[in-house]
């Protein structure tokens, strides 16, 4: 099979490439899946798990991509829940082979059912932003009806779900990002947006929740804007500054399988909407990846047609 592959960790973008690799195989409790559509994070060429499998081990040539829409074609031994031939969508393992691939083995677990009139690409765009804003908002800052809440990279893949899941709960959502993403921000129900480029950020005033994807200084900066009690969630890196009377947590997104299937069917019903920005073949990964790219919403990688 075809997959996007990295085996030297100093290269950075410039180690990937396109290989051949054998057909995954579905160990205890996995599934196979064909991948139609996958999504990635720029990011991770630097995580540890990218290079290393659980016990420390090196695992290259190593499948870059966590997140995948696609077709079940393989069961596991022991494996329940899921059937050959039905439509998933999900999380890919963090420490094993991932979905920039036309094959990959995935913990069932970690996979939802994807209802037909879903269009695969959409799908992939949901697992890591759908999953990370949720759990951002509700289980680790408990955002409620008529808070305030400040996310940062509002247009990107994480915030722009964000802002629209705080909105239907009924929160005041202030969102940033470059002067070109106001209007992204605010058609996405955002009451405020914040040019990181031009505005002082404390001209916001004080929130109740501050939802960080950028760190470094714009998160060291936005300490001061929590209110008393309020609550700082950061998923760039772990806060070197906490606010001076409340919470600050960072996280790394867990699977959640009913979850999914929540974000699936508010996709559905037309309470959420992930932005798409480019959709690339697989051949075309390595550009896809570069830093110095910046496009609304989320790159997608097409590995197959339906």
């Amino acid at each position: 099979m075809h997959a996007i592959t990295v085996r030297d960790r100093d290269a950075g973008i410039a180690g990937l490439a396109l290989t051949d690799l054998p057909h995954p195989h579905a160990a205890e409790n996995d599934v196979v899946v064909r991948v139609h559509a996958a999504g990635f994070t720029p990011g991770e060429l630097d995580w540890p798990g990218t290079w290393t499998d659980r016990a420390g081990r090196d695992r290259t040539p190593s499948v870059p991509g966590h997140e995948l829409s696609g077709v079940v074609v393989e069961l596991g031994y022991g494996t329940t829940g899921l059937t050959v031939g039905q439509r998933v969508f999900g999380l890919a393992d963090w420490t094993r082979n991932g979905s920039l691939a036309e094959y990959t083995a995935v913990e069932a677990r970690n996979l939802a059912p994807l209802a037909a009139d879903i269009d695969h690409t959409v799908a992939a765009a949901l697992p890591i932003s759908g999953l990370t804003a949720w759990q951002g908002l509700f289980d680790h800052a408990r955002l409620t009806t008529g808070q305030s809440v400040l996310i940062h990279g509002a247009a990107g893949g994480v915030g722009s779900i964000a802002v629209q899941l705080a909105r239907e709960v009924g929160a005041h959502v202030i969102g940033t990002g470059r002067a070109d993403d106001r209007s992204v921000v605010l058609d996405l129900g955002a009451q405020e947006f914040l040019d990181l480029g031009a505005d002082p950020l404390d001209g916001v005033g004080q929130v109740d929740v501050l939802l960080d994807v950028i760190g470094g200084d714009v998160l060291e900066r936005s300490t001061a804007l929590v209110r008393p009690g309020g609550t700082l969630v950061t998923i760039a890196e772990p806060p070197a500054v906490r606010p001076a009377d409340g919470r600050a947590i960072f996280f790394v997104v867990e699977p959640d399988r009913t979850r999914l299937a929540d974000l699936a069917q508010r996709l559905r019903d037309g309470r959420l909407k992930p932005i798409i920005g480019d959709v690339r073949p697989l051949a075309e990964t390595p550009a896809a990846f570069a830093r110095h790219r910046r496009t609304p919403g989320k790159t997608i990688i097409q590995v197959a047609k339906d």
